[in-house]
């Protein structure tokens, strides 16, 4: 199985925000369905892609890794869209 664009876009998302909640707000999804797919993109990948309490999020290193290749890849869809 492959990593969705949108479960790319909610990595980024939830990378930028450090929070669920708002991650969820920014992209316009509710907060269990983008924690739904977050979880499935690191069963997906074999990582964990973020530490989280209560608290606070804290994108682990592999985590890090994979919001910045994320977003080369969206990136380069969002390139491919516009030159179409």
């Amino acid at each position: 199985m492959r990593p969705s664009l949108r479960q790319l876009e909610y990595l980024v998302a939830v990378a930028d925000h450090l929070n669920f909640r708002r991650a969820a707000e920014a992209a316009h999804v509710s907060q269990p369905g983008l924690s739904a797919q977050i979880r499935q993109l690191e069963q997906i990948l074999g990582v964990t892609l973020f530490e989280r309490d209560r608290r606070r999020v804290v994108p682990t290193d592999a985590g890090r890794e994979a919001a910045a290749r994320a977003r080369h890849i969206l990136s380069r869809v969002d390139d491919l869209a516009e030159s179409a």
